[in-house]
């Protein structure tokens, strides 16, 4: 007997989400929520982590009365493994991200593509200097050239550490060397985790939890680090600006054209095309009023923080953005892109443009984009969905709301210059408590939650307790369709996070990007942690991912613990099974790194476990609770 649907009330926070949702069970059409109902309960060795399948011997269950497998691994070595690989997993999606922008300014550098260029040429020379280049006197291309040899390096096995090593703290280096997880190379990261969870190979729980470690910080700090700074250098490094978010910015008079996915090289180029005059004056004569991109997930917090190009949506509303009947292509590049989307959009005249050979979809249009080809291609791709206006069925159009204001646009280099310069106010402000710490809170939507319900009510309950809140990926559209994300949400602040953001003239919650970009986040902690002359750990911070779902949300939170970053869960990874990684998780890597995770589902708890530990941090530098 088919289960009966939740109502979208309880799915979901968001009346434009609720709104499309039944519209979808209206028109039947099946998304994400009738999906999970129809996949649940789900396998419970699955959800311990004690299922194998690394070879053919099995696969296999580690239960009480079958406690080892085929092989002979018991419960402990199983879910190690398969909590590496999930690490793995992440670290590789998130690192090649940071490859591809290498790949683009290589073709800079050698001439190869004239719709890319170095827009940021001082921070090229500032982060060249910083891994080791000599800048003073050269010109930009030979700098730019020895940066990308230099950071193709970062993925390869002859170096001892990545480049980016050198903003770390020698407290938290000297921490790493001694547990031997010293991040070397990207790939050889890697590479050498899939082999050590090869049948008869690795096979101590906690070594290759150490190992997991040593790959997710050869994320954080190289291929993470790397696909940031370097967009910053190609697409300019964010400043403040205002915006709009929610499925209001789809506009019912004009062409809509929503970009997807991570990576700013597809999304940079169809923005571009898009503003061509030849093709809009064809928009424009096939009736419409002009041509409309929006974003969703980090593709769109690549566009909205450099260029103000507003949010349509998070993770869980890809699907209904499309249910609106307005939108005349979706453009994608990889990762987090639900190949359900195409079937949606064929649902409407929607058009499913896929553009990356590492992610292709059955069904897709294929735009095959390069850097020596990219504006070619994304005109293409507009026209397209130029000439998929005049089939737009206008009966099923619903765009549910009005949009939101959001403030965006908030890195390193725009915090440090709103401050005048230096960290020193910062610093200021949270020793005398105006400031009592600070927490990113990054990642997903989990269709296991009321959508957004955990990202909104931890944000909104740290704000109450002075707490500087930084926000990534997902988090950023709940946040701002929240109103955390304007200079008036200080009103739902603490009083001493008020003052201080009311001086500046920000929100008390800021955008800090693509999830890609909480490699921003790290660096940010280091440089406190080096003028406070203190480990990253001794700092009144923290990381939460609560409504996760990803490997690479498993990288960045291993990622942020391994820095010395205590980091908060929504809900646990598939660990459970093993009692001695479960263990070390939540409790053994304090004595190691300094930090751990912590799994709590209810946003109030969770808000007073942060609070406890900034008060013991703030403590154990001297200042008052």
């Amino acid at each position: 007997m088919a289960k009966e649907p939740r109502p979208a009330e309880e799915l979901t926070i968001w009346d434009d989400a609720r709104a499309m949702i039944n519209k979808a069970r209206a028109e039947g059409i099946e998304t994400v929520h009738e999906r999970l109902q129809q996949q649940t309960p789900h396998c419970k060795f699955c959800e311990l982590g004690t299922s194998c399948r690394i070879c053919t011997m099995g696969p296999c269950k580690i239960t009480p009365k079958s406690p080892r497998g085929v092989c002979g691994a018991d419960a402990d070595v199983v879910v190690a493994r398969n909590f590496g690989r999930f690490v793995t997993g992440g670290a590789a999606g998130h690192s090649d991200h940071g490859r591809d922008l290498i790949e683009v300014l290589e073709a800079i550098v050698e001439g190869e593509t004239k719709d890319y260029k170095i827009t940021d040429e001082e921070k090229l020379r500032r982060i060249s200097a910083e891994i080791g280049i000599e800048t003073e006197g050269r010109d930009i291309i030979d700098i730019a050239r020895d940066a990308m040899e230099c950071f193709f390096a970062d993925f390869g096995s002859r170096k001892k550490q990545v480049s980016f090593l050198s903003r770390v703290p020698q407290k938290r280096k000297d921490i790493w060397e001694k547990l031997g997880v010293t991040p070397r190379g990207v790939d050889r990261e890697i590479a050498e985790m899939m082999h050590r969870t090869h049948m008869g190979c690795d096979n101590d729980a906690p070594n290759t939890l150490l190992h997991a470690a040593r790959t997710s910080l050869a994320d954080g700090w190289g291929g993470s680090m790397i696909g940031t700074e370097l967009s910053d250098v190609i697409f300019g490094t964010p400043t403040p600006s205002m915006s709009q978010a929610n499925l209001g910015v789809i506009k019912e008079d004009k062409v809509n054209i929503l970009v997807h996915g991570h990576n700013p090289v597809v999304s940079e180029m169809i923005l571009a095309a898009s503003r061509d005059p030849e093709i809009v004056a064809e928009a424009k004569a096939a009736g419409a009023a002009g041509i409309n991109i929006a974003g969703l997930c980090c593709t769109g917090n690549e566009l909205l923080m450099r260029k103000g190009i507003p949010m349509a949506g998070n993770h869980l509303m890809t699907e209904l953005a499309i249910l609106t009947g307005a939108v005349e292509a979706v453009v994608v590049d990889y990762q987090c892109i639900m190949p359900s989307l195409v079937q949606i959009s064929g649902c409407y005249h929607t058009r499913f443009i896929d553009t990356a050979a590492k992610a292709r979809f059955t069904g897709a249009t294929h735009f095959d984009i390069h850097p020596h080809n990219a504006y070619e291609q994304a005109c293409g791709i507009v026209r397209l969905a130029v000439e998929a206006y005049s089939a737009r069925d206008a009966s099923r159009v619903d765009i549910p709301c009005e949009p939101v204001e959001i403030m965006t646009g908030f890195s390193n280099e725009a915090v440090i210059s709103a401050l005048g310069g230096s960290l020193d106010p910062l610093v200021q402000a949270i020793a005398a408590g105006d400031i009592r710490g600070a927490v990113g809170i990054v990642g997903c939507n989990n269709p296991k939650f009321q959508q957004d319900s955990m990202n909104v009510g931890l944000a909104k309950e740290l704000i109450k307790k002075d707490i500087l809140v930084l926000v990534t990926g997902c988090v950023t559209t709940a946040a701002g369709k929240a109103g955390l994300l304007v200079p008036d949400a200080i009103e739902m602040a603490g009083p001493g996070l008020k003052k201080v953001c009311g001086a500046l003239g920000i929100p008390p919650v800021l955008h800090y990007g693509s999830c890609v970009d909480n490699a921003r986040i790290l660096q940010l902690c280091a440089a406190l942690a080096d003028a406070l002359n203190v480990d990253i750990s001794d700092l009144p911070v923290g990381a939460s991912s609560p409504e996760w779902y990803s490997e690479k949300a498993a990288a960045i939170g291993l990622y942020a613990v391994s820095s010395g970053i205590y980091t908060h869960l929504g809900h646990p990874p598939n660990i459970l099974g093993s009692e001695t990684v479960t263990n070390i998780a939540v409790s053994g890597l304090e004595d190691l790194v300094g930090a751990s995770f912590v799994i709590e589902p209810d946003p109030v708890k969770a808000a007073d476990l942060f609070d406890e530990r900034i008060k013991a941090k703030r403590k154990g530098l001297g200042l008052s609770e």
